[in-house]
């Protein structure tokens, strides 16, 4: 997401940076970098143009010129007006003041519509409420059996009357019926077409007017660039929305809808969907993806994460187990598999600020499957191996590797990363919570210490780049800095 946007825009602001003091010149060559740049990920003219303007008219002025870093004082302006340009701060739903609360989602065939109600049902559901899924598309074919399908998955009652029903009334009936369920959540699957016609826009007029939704959320796939702007432009004027969801935004590099719908339309962002998984929807922070495409990371999408995904009873053993020094083998399989849960590894590792420019970074294959050749290695062990490695003996090697179908080598590899992992936790003084910064980047830094030589070329200096970032777990890379300037 957003890769080509994020490097051309860093390596623009780079240059900046290291400079004393900036010139005007300066500034017009970043900015004709900065514009290029954008077209590139298919933002709008207009809106890039504008953008181009505001950071230009500040980074001559007297913020910057006054500024001890001119440099980092502009990648604050284009930080600041990315955030602005996509809306500033995160929008919420409405909810309604008497339930149900009705969602009414629009779009496109092939948007992933149907998709997006099962995401945003379970997301209302990891909240503690209780939604009712509305099957309210009665032409695409197998479309109501889709959603039954997702719902069953997720564990949330779907109404639907049959491919013979009108539309308007299966969204009316779906208010009584939500009343009979104890539903506080409508959340309303709407037709669509493979392009915009009079008799879709009408169709879902009269059903807006029927039940008078709270939210009538845009569904809108994100790899269509301008297009997308475009459909959401068209859906805005005729129905009135109050958002938009992007989906497969995973799938596109560029990034010019999720820059542009704000400011061509007006309507906010408030969902981002990735993958075709059901999984909670990701709310969208203007400000956290505008630090992700500057390459500053996002250290509270990494906390939020790591709070859904570990287990609080688990790590809490763990934290206990780490202060009496009896870390096992079985413990670093756990905690693996609770970072796997966080997500994938190479999306984890942008969240990071600092780690993209590592160098290397971007041709280390993260592919999920070497976690679960770990995983094959320590459960070829028993259980008394596993609690005691020191008595993995050159023949328990030979017999470990064979059981799991590895070599030798990868079977001393994974043992080696885990003296590794126990050196650095003891020094870390355990995993906590992860429920604050600290816990979350000492998490991190301990994976990264841990995989070195288990994975083709190496993460060089993840550990200490990480423990010398702000926020970050302190470290080496801290202390190191401490002395120099002591020597000074």
């Amino acid at each position: 997401m957003l890769e080509g946007l994020s490097s051309s825009l860093q390596k623009a602001l780079g240059r900046l940076r290291s400079k004393g003091k900036l010139t005007e010149e300066d500034v017009a060559a970043a900015m004709r970098e900065i514009r290029l740049a954008l077209l590139a990920a298919d933002v709008n003219v207009k809106v890039v143009r504008d953008f181009v303007e505001k950071v230009r008219e500040r980074a001559i002025g007297q913020e910057v010129q006054k500024s001890l870093t001119p440099g980092q004082q502009v990648v604050k302006i284009v930080y600041d007006e990315l955030t602005s340009l996509m809306g500033g701060s995160q929008e919420r739903l409405r909810m309604a003041a008497k339930p149900p609360t009705v969602v009414m989602l629009v779009g496109l065939q092939g948007a992933g519509k149907t998709t997006t109600a099962a995401k945003l049902a379970l997301s209302f559901r990891r909240h503690q409420h209780r939604p009712l899924l509305v099957a309210a598309d009665v032409y695409r074919p197998a479309a109501i059996q889709q959603l039954k399908v997702l719902g069953e998955q997720i564990e949330v009652p779907v109404f639907e009357l049959g491919t013979q029903a009108d539309p308007v009334r299966i969204a009316r009936d779906s208010l009584q019926e939500a009343g009979r369920q104890g539903a506080d959540v409508v959340i309303l699957d709407t037709a669509g077409r493979l392009h915009i016609d009079e008799a879709l826009m009408d169709e879902l007029a009269r059903m807006r007017d029927a039940v008078e939704p709270q939210e009538i959320l845009l569904v809108v796939d994100a790899m269509t660039g301008q297009d997308a702007v475009n459909v959401a432009q068209s859906f805005h004027e005729r129905l009135g929305l109050t958002g938009v969801i992007l989906t497969k935004l995973d799938g596109d590099t560029r990034g010019g809808a999720a820059l542009s719908i704000r400011a061509v339309t007006g309507c906010p962002i408030k969902f981002v969907g990735t993958g075709e998984k059901v999984e909670p929807l990701e709310p969208f922070h203007p400000d956290r993806l505008a630090s992700r495409i500057l390459g500053m990371g996002d250290v509270l999408s990494l906390i939020e994460r790591a709070q859904q995904a570990v287990d609080e009873e688990k790590a809490r053993d763990l934290e206990a187990r780490l202060r009496r020094n009896e870390f096992t083998l079985e413990d670093f399989r756990e905690m693996l598999g609770q970072v796997r849960n966080m997500g994938p590894l190479d999306q984890l590792l942008r969240l990071i600020p600092g780690v993209q420019r590592i160098k290397g970074i971007e041709n280390i294959d993260w592919d999920d499957k070497r976690f679960r050749r770990i995983e094959a290695i320590i459960l070829s062990m028993t259980p008394e191996e596993r609690a005691h490695p020191e008595l993995m003996n050159a023949s328990r090697r030979r017999r470990v590797a064979q059981g799991s179908g590895v070599t030798v080598r990868e079977v001393n590899q994974v043992l080696n990363q885990f003296d590794q992992m126990r050196q650095m936790m003891k020094r870390l003084g355990g995993l906590g919570r992860f429920a604050g910064r600290r816990s979350a980047m000492q998490a991190m830094k301990a994976l990264g210490g841990g995989l070195p030589g288990g994975l083709p070329g190496g993460l060089p200096g993840l550990g200490p780049d990480l423990g010398s970032l702000p926020g970050g777990a302190g470290g080496s890379g801290g202390r190191r800095h401490h002395k120099k300037k002591k020597r000074r």
